[in-house]
This record gives structure tokens, C-alpha cells and sequence, in this order.
């Protein structure tokens, strides 16, 4: 019998390295800070110390080693043509886009009663993505000239009712848009500044990636936009602004409590929230020696730093109108009962993501046929929930459908049943594991794409004239790996008619973006809602579903598919873990090291990714790391945007950069962004373990790991293994604790109330 997580088996299992035993799991020898899970790396971005999160401590998304997201307020002046376009990049999505706050309060409400025009109210890098994919699609531009100019606003599309009757167009596939380059009187420029204010010379790239080419005119009227580049924390921008102002700077300044806004609001972000209550964001500011909270918040929305709402509200506050409703409404009757009024905060590009995404999701339920017969097909779906799924999908516009990862065949089967009917039918998933899965579930590799590759038009059926998708039905996979930006971006880019399936476990981790999209659209039950009744087979399936209800059962494992190997500290948690990966696994199960992969809670102590990372090349494939760190053979993970891990095997370097094999596509990058956008990934965190699976998995939980245990993360991690699952256990009873007591971080988002103030479609209608 295989020894249940928490408990110290009495001897080690076979395929568990010789020597093993012990009367009870001893602490953990704290051999350095760790990081909590899905906390931010110190390569790309500054770790939070507690005081200055308002949001509390961590199930956070984990971004780390990625590049730091977009959509930092301290992007450069737009001019004042760009500034009137519905659509605005990123460089201009600061002052203009705040001058215009009231006016597109004032346009928002007069658009009520008329039809919807989703997609039209993006910012930041949903809109600069949606403005790429149009102007590629209709010729206007080429896709690496998009991102150094404004694109020209897209003309409003219309519903077309032959749509599903006309022949997609043919579209070669799309290379994914190059990094800009800095110029180097640009980045000159800034290394001046920089060194005039004791900072490090190494910020001028980054700081012209976030505030232009003219980040250095910016820096010296305004040091703390320097919190806009990623890893900068307060209290070094503070010395920056001090170098250069003199006597001039306070803590009270209205630049640098307008950028703290900001920064709470980016760092909540990191954290999955697309707003933050408003007291939150005074606290924060009240940490870093702002004598006035009230007066900073208040002025932060004046200037467009930040946007308010009231909790249910669609609508931003006037900046008077959010002080009120936070202090009550005071005017209203003494004797009537009074209900406190939440006010939230939040960025501009995340508010009008969500309010395009509950906007298009509505479309998508209002417009769709509701009359479809699927009765045949659903006799033909291999399980009862596959046929209840297809039957559901036929009259709704909108669909949820959870399970567990044996219930990701009933999408295969609806995807297929539908192409049988001769709709264009396509499945999207988070990774190019789940597509290849997804594409050997369905029998057809034409029915599987990545979400990535939809969007950015590599891969998918093309568009057609109309600039929408050439699909009838589109299923997403991995739904609670949906950041809103991008859910709004996909939403958008859907023609009218269209039925959009959101499928998913909504026990794993949330997304690595803001937003928590598929748990606001259970929440808000605004569709259909079907839930798998296929339990996932084996001792795996059998202990990740105990975890999902909150109980860390014992399971009987015959064949050791579940081994618990016990540890006393960090340094024996990575000894063992290099015996389980180098020869217990393959002696045991048959399975090449190359096919078992790693995880762990964090990415640095001992025996986090580095560390880990660290001792299995020493062991699996030893080199001097010529390439930037990096030899031939090395397993890596690229991560090309933030939340986005993709694994790959390192192949070659040259002037070009590090050529890398991802699953069979070659990708280079360049050597310039080896540094940030390339790990080692013999061991992952669970967050970029999320949506791919492996034949084996090895779960590395050390005593200093407890800290960032909660059931999604053990939920997640121990369902990553399809065959074997190792536990390198020396928590103690901190994992059955961590499954029982701590469920996944609430997330502060509007999308729920947003759907919820939606009209009930008539489903008869």
C-alpha cells in the first residue's frame, strides 16, 4: 500500500532511491528565503515584501522569469490625433486616455440602449493586439510595423448571416510580431539620466521599452515613472527622484503618489486582480509615507492614473462621485437602513477589457440560433456527458463545461460531432501539449490549435471578410488559464452566430494573467452549465480528485503509480529528487528522464526551480554552459509573453540567438532576451506547469515549500503526472493542511457583476 501524502511510511517503495527511511519527517533546513508560490522573480520583477501588498499573500499567478507585463502607467504623452482614436496602444494609453475619462463615461452610458460594438473599448496590449490582427488582415499594414505607429481604427463589423455558408479564406500563417528594438540615442539618452541619478545603467532598455524613445525627457520631469520598468521598486525610485530634484521632492508629490497608484494597481495585477478595493490602495499608500491617502487616491483619478467604481457598476466614478459613495451616501434618508458601498480601483486597460469581454460574451448568447438539432449526433457521443454537452451546445450561444482531464474527451467528441454537421468547428487549448492531445483526441490535427497561435493567426482556419474568425463553434480548453485581456481580444474576434465553449477544471491554479474569466462566468451563471460525470481513472485520477473536495485520501496504488519518498531537508529534497528523475523512475516505469519532469512550490531556496534545475544538469546533461548559460541537449522552458511557458530542448546558438526545439517547431531567440526569456526546465513551478501533462511527474514539496501550499497548487501539481507520481514530502502535515484549509486566493474582479447586470436571454427565443 502506498503511503498516503502526510504520513511517514514505515520503509521506501521500490522505485524509491535505497536508503530511504524514516520515523517521521524532520524540519526543513532553511537554507535561503524562499519564494512563495507563483511569486515574481527577481530577474524581471521586484519581490513584494508584505506591507506593501494590499492584497494579502499568495496563490498568485506565476509570471516568473517572464518578461514583466504591459500596461505600465508611466507610458509617454500620446499626441493628441492619436489620442481620438477608439483604440489606443499602449504609448498613449496614460494622459490622454485619462483627459478623456469623463467623456467616455459620458459615451458608455448613452450606448446603453443602443446595439453592442464589442472590442471597441480596449487599451493596452488587448487593443494593441486586436489593431494588429485587423490591420494585418486587411492589408493596411505589415505586422512588425504595427507596434511603431497607431493603427487606424477599425471599421465597426456587422453581423453577416452567410457568413457560415462562405468558404474561409486561405491565411498563411502569421509570424509572431519582432521584438522593437531600442534606438541607441534613445537608450544613450537614458543611460545619461540614469547615472546622473545613481541608478543602474542597465535600466535603459528596459526604460525605453516602457516609456518610449523619449523615456529620458520623461525621466527627468517626472524620476518616479521610473516604477514603470520592471523589478523597480518604490523605494529606488525614490532615491532616483531625490538625485535629481533635490529639495524639490517629497513624499507627498503629486508625480510620485500618482506613480504608487499605479504600482499597487500593476502589482495587484501580478497577483490576478483587475481592481482593488479602494481602502486597500489607501493602506498601501499609508506603507509608503503618503501623509494623505484620501487626497492621493482623489487625485490619482482626476489624472486618469486610475479608474473607480462602484462594486456592481459598470460605469467609472467621477472622482467626488467615488469619494461619496466610499463615505456613504450621506444625503440619503438618516432612517433608512444604508448598505455599505464598495469602491474599487482599477487600471484602465483591465476595466475596459472586462466591460468589452461581458459585452461580447452577451452577443455571443443573444445572436446565436437556438433551434439547432444535434439529437443524432448527441446519440453518437461516446459518453452520456459527451451527448449532454453537444445537446446543450446546440442551443446556446454560450456554454461552460468542467471536468477533470478524463473529461476533456466530451470537447473532442462535440468538435467532432459538429465538423460531422459541417460546421467549421476548431478546440484551442493553453499549451502545445494540450493541442496535441486535444488533436489525438479528435483524430484530426486541423481541430486543435493554441490559444497563442489563434490569435496571432499562426495557426487556425484564417478570418474571413468580415476581419472574424472562420469558425461556428470554437472550444477553449484550459479555460481557467483565460486572462480577461486576452479572453476579450478571442470574444472580439468572433463574428455574431458563433457558439463559444469555455471548458475547463476549475480546481487548477488560475491564470498567470489579471482576471479569473471562467470562475466569473460559473459564478455568474450567464450560460448553460455542464458539468462531466468521467472521473479520471487510476490512483492518480482517485487522490487528485480527493484533493479537489478537500481531502487528501489514501489510495491504494498496486502498480506504484503513487510513491511517497520522505525528506528531512532541502539538501536531501534535491538528492532524491535527482535519484527519482536519473534512475528510480526509468528503472522502474520504463520512462527516459527527458519524459518526467520536476515540480516545485517556488523558484528560488534550496531546493527550488534553480536549485533543482542547477542539479539535474549537473547530472543529466554537464557542460560549461557556453550559450549564455545554456549547452546542446539542455530541457528549457521559453516563455515569450508573460504566462506563457512553452518547454523545449536547446538545439544550437548563433549570432542569430539560442535555437531551441519546441515540440518539434524551431524557435530562436534572441540573444539579447536569452536572459529574460529562456529558464532551465528540468523543474517548473506549478503555474507553468499548468495545461500540459507528462508521463511522469516528481513533486518536490520541502519543509520551507509550506508556506505556499494551497489546494489548487497540490490540485495542480499532482495531476500533472499521467502514469507516475512522485511526492518528495517534508512538509509534514503542512500538505493534508494546506488541501483542507486553504482554497485557491479570491481574486478581485468585475466581470461577475458585469455579467450578472446582463439581461437573461430568452432561451426560447
Amino acid at each position: 500500500m502506498t503511503a498516503l501524502p502526510g504520513e511517514t511510511p514505515g520503509t521506501a517503495g521500490p522505485d524509491t532511491p535505497d536508503g530511504t527511511t524514516a520515523s517521521g519527517p524532520a524540519d526543513a533546513t532553511r537554507a535561503g528565503t524562499p519564494e512563495a508560490a507563483g511569486s515574481p522573480a527577481e530577474e524581471s520583477r521586484a519581490t513584494g515584501d508584505g506591507a506593501a501588498e494590499p492584497t494579502g499573500a499568495a496563490e498568485t499567478p506565476d509570471t516568473a522569469d517572464a518578461p514583466d507585463a504591459a500596461g505600465d502607467t508611466g507610458d509617454a504623452t500620446a499626441d493628441s490625433a492619436a489620442a481620438d482614436a477608439p483604440e489606443l496602444s499602449e504609448a498613449q494609453a496614460e494622459l490622454a486616455a485619462q483627459r478623456e475619462l469623463r467623456e467616455r463615461i459620458a459615451q458608455r452610458k448613452a450606448e446603453k440602449d443602443g446595439p453592442i460594438s464589442a472590442g471597441t473599448k480596449l487599451s493596452g496590449p488587448a487593443a494593441d493586439l486586436l489593431a494588429a490582427v485587423r490591420a494585418v488582415e486587411s492589408g493596411e499594414k505589415a505586422g512588425t510595423a504595427f507596434f511603431d505607429s497607431p493603427a487606424a481604427p477599425p471599421a465597426p463589423r456587422r453581423p453577416d448571416p452567410a457568413a457560415a455558408a462562405r468558404p474561409a479564406r486561405a491565411q498563411a500563417p502569421a509570424a509572431a510580431p519582432a521584438v522593437r528594438a531600442a534606438p541607441p540615442e534613445a537608450t544613450a539618452a537614458v543611460r545619461a539620466v540614469l547615472a546622473e541619478g545613481g541608478a543602474p545603467e542597465t535600466l535603459a532598455g528596459p526604460a525605453v521599452d516602457a516609456l518610449g524613445d523619449q523615456a529620458a525627457e520623461a525621466l527627468r520631469a517626472d524620476p518616479w515613472r521610473l516604477l514603470a520598468v520592471p523589478g523597480v521598486r518604490p523605494e529606488q525610485a525614490d532615491g532616483f527622484a531625490r538625485a535629481l530634484l533635490g529639495a524639490a521632492c517629497g513624499p507627498d508629490d503629486g508625480r510620485r503618489t500618482g506613480a504608487l497608484v499605479g504600482w499597487v494597481l500593476e502589482r495587484a495585477a501580478l497577483q490576478g486582480h483587475t481592481a482593488l478595493d479602494i481602502d486597500a490602495v489607501r493602506a498601501a499608500l499609508a506603507e509608503r509615507a503618503v501623509g494623505e491617502p484620501d487626497a492621493a487616491v482623489r487625485d490619482a483619478v482626476e489624472e486618469g492614473v486610475a479608474l473607480a467604481f462602484q462594486e456592481g457598476q459598470g460605469e467609472g466614478l467621477e472622482p467626488e462621485a467615488a469619494e461619496a459613495a466610499d463615505g456613504g451616501a450621506e444625503e440619503a434618508d438618516a432612517d433608512a437602513p444604508q448598505e455599505p458601498v464598495r469602491v474599487l480601483l482599477g487600471l484602465d486597460r483591465y476595466a475596459l477589457a472586462e466591460e468589452s469581454l461581458a459585452d461580447g460574451l452577451a452577443r455571443l448568447v443573444n445572436a446565436c440560433e437556438k433551434g439547432a438539432d444535434w439529437t443524432e449526433a448527441a446519440r453518437s457521443a461516446p459518453s452520456p456527458s459527451a451527448a449532454e454537452l453537444i445537446c446543450t451546445v446546440a442551443s446556446a450561444g454560450l456554454v461552460a463545461h468542467s471536468g477533470g482531464e478524463a473529461a476533456r474527451a466530451e470537447p473532442a467528441a462535440l468538435i467532432a460531432a459538429a465538423r460531422g454537421l459541417g460546421l467549421r468547428a476548431l478546440g484551442t487549448t493553453h499549451s502545445e501539449d494540450g493541442r496535441r492531445r486535444l488533436a489525438a483526441a479528435t483524430g484530426d490535427p486541423d481541430t486543435a490549435v493554441t490559444l497563442a497561435g489563434l490569435l496571432s493567426g499562426a495557426q487556425g482556419p484564417g478570418r474571413d471578410e468580415d476581419g472574424a474568425l472562420a469558425l461556428d463553434l470554437l472550444v477553449v480548453l484550459d479555460a481557467p488559464q483565460l486572462d480577461v485581456e486576452s479572453a476579450a481580444v478571442l470574444v472580439e474576434a468572433l463574428a455574431d452566430g458563433v457558439r463559444l465553449v469555455l471548458s475547463g477544471d476549475p480546481g487548477v491554479l488560475g491564470s498567470a494573467g489579471a482576471g479569473r474569466v471562467f470562475a466569473d462566468v460559473l459564478a455568474a451563471r450567464a450560460c448553460p452549465q455542464t458539468v462531466s460525470r468521467t472521473p479520471d481513472p487510476g490512483p492518480i485520477g482517485e487522490l487528485v480528485s480527493g484533493i479537489g473536495i478537500g481531502e487528501l485520501t489514501q489510495v491504494e496504488a498496486p502498480g506504484k503509480e503513487v510513491v511517497i519518498v520522505p525528506v528531512r531537508d532541502a539538501g536531501e529534497a534535491v538528492h532524491r529528487t535527482v535519484q527519482l528523475v536519473a534512475e528510480s523512475v526509468p528503472r522502474a516505469f520504463s520512462i527516459p528522464a527527458d519524459e518526467t519532469q520536476v515540480i516545485t512550490v517556488g523558484h528560488g531556496g534550496a531546493a527550488g526551480t534553480r536549485a533543482l534545475n542547477e542539479a539535474l544538469k549537473q547530472r543529466l546533461n554537464p557542460g560549461p554552459g557556453r550559450f549564455g548559460g545554456f549547452d546542446p541537449g539542455d530541457r528549457v522552458i521559453h516563455v515569450p509573453a508573460p504566462g506563457r511557458a512553452v518547454p523545449g530542448v536547446v538545439r544550437s546558438a548563433d549570432a542569430e540567438g539560442l535555437h531551441l526545439d519546441c515540440g518539434g517547431l524551431t524557435v530562436v531567440v534572441p540573444q539579447e532576451r536569452v536572459e529574460s526569456a529562456v529558464r532551465h526546465g528540468w523543474a517548473l513551478s506549478a503555474h507553468q506547469a499548468a495545461g500540459m501533462r507528462w508521463p511522469a511527474a516528481v513533486v518536490v514539496l520541502p519543509g520551507d515549500a509550506a508556506q505556499g501550499l494551497s489546494r489548487p497548487w497540490v490540485y495542480t501539481a499532482f495531476g500533472r503526472g499521467e502514469r507516475h507520481l512522485s511526492v518528495v514530502h517534508g512538509v509534514d502535515q503542512a500538505l493534508p493542511q494546506a488541501v483542507e484549509r486553504i482554497p485557491a486566493q479570491e481574486r478581485t474582479t468585475r466581470l461577475r457583476q458585469l455579467l450578472e447586470a446582463l439581461p437573461t436571454p430568452d432561451a426560447a427565443s
